[in-house]
């Protein structure tokens, strides 16, 4: 069975931090600066980020889903972004292109104004569970351990960034983290 390697309490720090670390970059600047071009590392599952602009509203798309996910396990239901059709490399490069794209289609402000929602309601989530809760398989959904566990595994990209998207996308290409 999986154990979670955080607390409750690390976990919304650091996604905390990764949502300050992109926020830092893109506060303050105007439509047109935030979809010009940036240097976005590419993910393991490709290349779909050309501005800041596409890096918010792809990492909003996947906070989203893992917000998702966590609130189906709190009900005791499993999502459907966990079923193994779901997760192969094919269906999250479709994913990660179609969200950036949706994100594409809508003003600067109101992608920040959906980052900053979902941001705080992902935290929120995970801020309820104290640390036995947050380790008891009972709360997992369905999922093989409690919903820490299933949080950590949502949220840690193909190659290793546990709770840290936007860092990911935004490391030297040179740094690599274990998984």
């Amino acid at each position: 069975m999986r154990t979670p390697t955080t607390t409750p309490a690390q976990a919304a720090g650091m996604i905390r931090q990764d949502q300050e670390l992109l926020l830092t970059l893109v506060e303050g600047r105007t439509e047109h600066e935030l979809r010009m071009p940036y240097a976005v590392n590419d993910g393991p599952l490709g290349h779909f980020c050309d501005s800041l602009h596409d890096l918010v509203a792809h990492v909003l798309m996947w906070d989203e889903i893992n917000l998702a996910v966590l609130t189906d396990a709190r009900a005791g239901r499993r999502h459907w972004s966990l079923d193994p059709r779901w997760e192969t490399t094919e269906i999250g490069s479709a994913l990660n292109h179609g969200g950036v794209e949706a994100g594409r289609r809508i003003p600067s402000e109101l992608v920040l104004h959906r980052f900053h929602s979902v941001g705080a309601a992902l935290i929120a989530e995970i801020s309820q569970y104290d640390e036995r809760a947050w380790a008891d398989p009972a709360t997992g959904g369905g999922f093989d351990g409690g919903i820490g566990a299933l949080a950590e595994y949502v949220a840690t990209t193909p190659d290793g960034f546990l709770f840290a998207h936007a860092a990911r996308h935004l490391q030297p290409a040179t740094v690599t983290v274990p998984v």
